[in-house]
């Protein structure tokens, strides 16, 4: 079930965006890109990022057809397409002068052999980068993990971990490195962001986080853990108007030896 849903997502929109500003503020352009965009989504980053390049040739990629629908509905760009795909199964092989992909790789499994298949994607002289979350220890996300652990909810999560799972920082080096990348940048960046209420964040994170939850639930069962959700979850953040809400990024970005 494709419980996507591009309006949910775009609530927070500017606060979601700047962690794609800063990582495209990390590549650096040589002429005639092959770019791939992995976990495109509704494609209008995707588009940003293939103009600001001015690559001839940008594919954008996405499990979603909810997503992709709206990036196709846009209107034709030269030299830009997408296409209906996961990451999982991305395969190529010395092929693009840049790998980038946004807010994404948190809901992928096995990461060192991620990075190792796309260091073989790349051309020499390729660039990988990408952002991905850091909010494992975030009130947010322990809430829901512990609930899916629990009655009534359980059942449905028995063959089930937690998407939403990052390394350090320090570890995504190490994996660079192992990988063959011969130079890299890795940071972790703290965006404080202000929110209208506390109860806000329960929205922030029906357009993404819950997203998770809600493919392994019936929609009575899905209202109901949203609704203890927030009993949980509301309590452990401060009342205060504006809320604050560290949002917690990695960014990466690494060369292939040309």
């Amino acid at each position: 079930m494709d419980t996507w849903n591009p309006t949910q997502y775009d609530k927070f929109l500017r606060e979601r965006e700047q962690p794609f500003f800063d990582l495209l503020a990390l590549i650096q352009p040589v002429p005639d890109m092959h770019v791939v965009d992995l976990g495109c989504g509704t494609g209008k980053l995707t588009r940003v990022l293939h103009n600001t390049l001015q690559a001839p040739h940008t594919i954008g990629i996405d499990r979603s057809q909810r997503m992709l629908h709206v990036a196709t509905s846009n209107g034709a760009t030269p030299g830009l397409r997408f296409e209906l795909g996961e990451i999982e199964s991305f395969a190529a092989e010395v092929e693009y002068d840049l790998i980038f992909s946004n807010a994404v790789f948190q809901w992928v499994d096995n990461h060192e052999g991620l990075i190792s298949r796309l260091f073989s994607a790349l051309k020499p002289g390729g660039q990988l980068a990408f952002q991905l979350s850091a909010m494992d220890d975030n009130p947010s996300h322990t809430v829901a993990e512990a609930l899916a652990s629990e009655p009534p909810f359980r059942p449905a999560f028995l063959d089930w971990r937690n998407p939403l799972r990052s390394l350090t920082p320090e570890e995504y080096s190490r994996l660079l490195h192992r990988s063959g990348f011969a130079q890299q940048h890795v940071r972790l960046v703290i965006y404080p962001h202000l929110l209208p209420s506390r109860q806000d964040v329960i929205e922030w994170m029906k357009g993404s986080l819950l997203t998770a939850y809600e493919k392994r639930l019936t929609p009575d069962q899905f209202d109901n853990f949203l609704e203890e959700y927030g009993k949980r979850l509301i309590p452990q953040l401060d009342s205060g108007r504006p809320f604050f809400f560290p949002f917690k990024r990695i960014l990466c970005w690494a060369r292939r030896s040309g």
